[in-house]
């Protein structure tokens, strides 16, 4: 028994040591073999396939571009992202018959809530990119029984469902739609993401701020999207997606830096009045294009900017740099240039008187004419104040004569002395010579000066000066003779701290001297008073600026017109400074009563937004200080304004729903209008809206000429009423 028992121990213990020794010898063979792939060329072609297949290495992290804000931190363009939906149909855990159960009830919800497919067109997406799949499994597999060793492309593995991008919000809605609620490895679903711009107030100031390339990668295209790019775009990071568990996941190497914030000047509520009151005077007038800049005196910060261009379908919208791109003759506003330099250097005074006669003056025979000059009046003498006022051509060309005949140099020194052909850069990309000054030297062995060139520049020809200039010269008459150059990007921030804080700069701390400067405030006041600028006299306020017509130069000659008006108010307390331009107005062309219309438009509306006017001081004889002139018309829409501005009024005496509004020194008075339904209602005072409402109520037909209120019909209130008849309102 003991001899038996050795033995089965024996055959034991030899039994165990052969499976320890074979276990030994596949140890050393699976060692060997882990040697071989680490060590070897055999193992690095092996690691390369496994990574292919669990990693996708250096993938771009894209940053979010920086911000775009007002002046008070409102949004004017903004990155937001969005969402590329496709499907993987290689997905681990997809089932042929869980998608086909699925497939009809998430074909329904995309078509409720993406309608550009029907459910349908979306049941034939899916189930093809399915059949595609299975395409290329059968071609796989053909290709492994013999033993062909050619890739076969894998197109089902990114095929596109939605034609749009979507939205974060919606990327998660679809996440809760049948089959797609599962896990992506079994549903397939890709949501790819990519940065898009928005602008939350649409094309406000749209080609200040600018605009980016489609591929957002390649940046800003225009305006503060380019000029400011590096900044705004960002640092691009790293990242791999990595296979975890049949589920693909990033993972970040290096992570994105976002761009930097831009604060500009703008001021939304401004900027909507100067493109407003610039678009409906192109509209009326059918010009080629116009700008409009309103600038803060003190600060130099621009509030508003607009630049329309009309499109071939005869609407308007933002376009070229306008501001800064127009690069045309200015005309009469340039005679406050002149007038400076005489004055400064005491070639004149504004009492000195020159001889005008008809408007005509020859000198080296070539005609310097006045704008009257056609109506055969002789005006005889007319002193540089007075010339200034009507604009004369005669009076400023005699000025510089009289200064500078000999020596033109010396007039041209005085420009330079008051800042205008300093070179500056802006804050939007330019092309060539946009947003310089272009003015003649005596000298200039490039841009031949002529004999006459020295009276045609006196009155704003031979010489370019855009729109940002002459802004720029009469903000400095408005800040007690120092030029700052006018600004939009005001501050940068990155990541929420303030990087940069931008302060205007000083061109030239004093254009002229103290007596200088109060004799062309009071010239450019009488311009608005008693000159070419009448019309753009407020109620509100005083205003002092300058006209301008210009011919356009064309191809050799002079063809259309280039009508502008710059100036400051109020006048006594200058607090903004506007430029107006229009290029090509049809009509009979006027500085005052088409681009200077515009200036009075933005300055009321800006004032009555801006100040807080004080009933008290209403009382006063201050012209700062006068109520605003209400129309008549609807009396719930007047009574809520003026509750608005907290000015008194008392209603009618009777219910109306139709008012004339009266002030009376202390209070708003209404009165009703009567109105009877077979009489030709009386419209005189209300705007536009209220007297088109009411005359086509009682069935006329209406033909509105001007814009403001009307000031008269050419159907009499209070005579019979024929419907269908036509009636003409002129407004003003």
């Amino acid at each position: 028994m003991k001899k038996q028992n050795r033995n089965n121990k024996r055959a034991i213990l030899g039994r165990y040591g052969f499976i320890v020794a074979l276990l030994m010898v596949f140890a050393v063979m699976i060692i060997f073999s882990a040697g071989k792939i680490v060590f070897t060329a055999e193992g690095k072609k092996w690691r390369e396939v496994g990574e292919k297949e669990t990693v996708i290495r250096d993938r771009v992290i894209l940053p979010k571009r920086g911000n775009i804000y007002t002046h008070d931190g409102k949004l004017l363009a903004t990155t937001e992202p969005l969402y590329s939906i496709y499907m993987d149909f290689w997905a681990d855990g997809m089932q042929k018959d869980t998608l086909i159960k699925y497939v009809d009830d998430l074909s329904v919800a995309l078509s409720k809530k993406f309608p550009d497919r029907t459910a349908a067109q979306y049941k034939n997406v899916i189930m093809n990119g399915w059949s595609m799949r299975e395409k290329e499994e059968r071609q796989i597999l053909e290709n492994k029984e013999k033993e062909i060793d050619k890739r076969v492309p894998i197109r089902s593995r990114y095929v596109r469902i939605l034609r749009n991008d979507i939205s974060y919000v919606d990327l998660k809605e679809i996440r809760t739609y049948p089959f797609w609620n599962q896990r992506s490895n079994r549903s397939g679903l890709i949501a790819e993401e990519r940065n898009a711009r928005k602008k939350p107030f649409g094309n406000l100031a749209n080609r200040t701020v600018g605009s980016i390339y489609k591929d957002i990668d390649k940046g800003g295209a225009s305006g503060l999207e380019l000029k400011y790019d590096s900044l705004l775009r960002g640092v691009p990071g790293v990242k791999f997606r990595q296979k975890i568990q049949g589920k693909w996941m990033d993972v970040v190497e290096k992570p994105a830096e976002e761009g930097w914030d831009i604060v500009t000047t703008i001021d939304a509520a401004i900027q909507d009045i100067t493109e407003r009151a610039l678009r409906e005077k192109l509209i009326e007038t059918d010009a080629e294009s116009g700008t409009a800049i309103i600038m803060e005196v003190k600060t130099g910060e621009i509030k508003g900017i607009a630049n329309l261009d009309r499109l071939s379908n005869g609407n308007y919208a933002e376009g070229n740099p306008n501001a800064f791109s127009y690069m045309n003759e200015p005309g009469s506003t340039f005679k406050t240039v002149t007038t400076m330099v005489a004055l400064d250097d005491g070639v004149v005074t504004p009492a000195d008187s020159f001889y005008v006669g008809n408007g005509l003056f020859q000198y080296n025979r070539r005609w310097v004419r006045d704008h009257y000059w056609r109506r055969g009046q002789n005006r005889g003498y007319m002193t540089v104040a007075e010339g200034m006022a009507v604009s004369s051509n005669v009076v400023m060309s005699k000025i510089v004569l009289k200064g500078y005949e000999n020596n033109p140099t010396k007039f041209v020194e005085g420009i330079d002395r008051i800042g205008l052909r300093k070179r500056l850069t802006w804050d939007v990309p330019l092309k060539g010579i946009e947003g310089t000054s272009s003015i003649r030297f005596p000298d200039d062995k490039t841009n031949y000066w002529s004999k006459t060139t020295l009276p045609w520049m006196s009155f704003g020809y031979e010489t370019q000066v855009p729109p940002i200039y002459m802004l720029m010269f009469y903000n400095g008459i408005a800040n007690g003779g120092t030029m700052i150059k006018p600004f939009i990007a005001k501050q940068f921030f990155e990541k929420g701290k303030v990087v940069k804080n931008v302060e205007a700069e000083v061109v030239n701390p004093k254009m002229c001297k103290e007596s200088t400067l109060e004799q062309i405030h009071q010239m450019l006041l009488k311009v608005v008073e008693d000159g070419t600028a009448k019309v753009v006299g407020s109620d509100y306020f005083s205003i002092a600026g300058k006209t301008g017509t210009a011919q356009i130069a064309s191809g050799g000659s002079y063809a259309n017109y280039y009508v502008s008006f710059c100036g400051y108010f109020p006048a006594d307390d200058p607090m903004y400074t506007i430029f107006v331009g229009l290029r090509k107005p049809k009509g009979v062309p006027s500085g005052g009563g088409m681009a200077g219309m515009v200036f009075k438009n933005i300055a009321e509306q800006t004032y009555l937004r801006k100040v807080q006017l004080d009933v008290q001081d209403c009382k006063t004889d201050s012209t700062l200080h006068k109520e605003p002139v209400l129309k008549n018309g609807n009396w719930d829409r007047n009574r809520s304004l003026l509750n608005a501005l907290n000015l008194p009024a008392e209603g009618p005496a009777e219910a109306a729903d139709w008012v004339k509004m009266k002030y009376d020194s202390t209070t708003y008075r209404s009165e009703a209008i009567a109105l009877n339904s077979g009489l030709i209602p009386d419209v005189r005072g209300m705007g536009a809206r209220d007297a088109i409402y009411l005359l086509e109520k009682s069935g006329l037909r209406v033909n509105l000429i001007g814009a403001g209120k009307v000031v008269s019909q050419s159907l009499s209130p209070g005579q019979k009423l024929v419907k269908g008849t036509t009636v003409t309102i002129t407004m003003r």
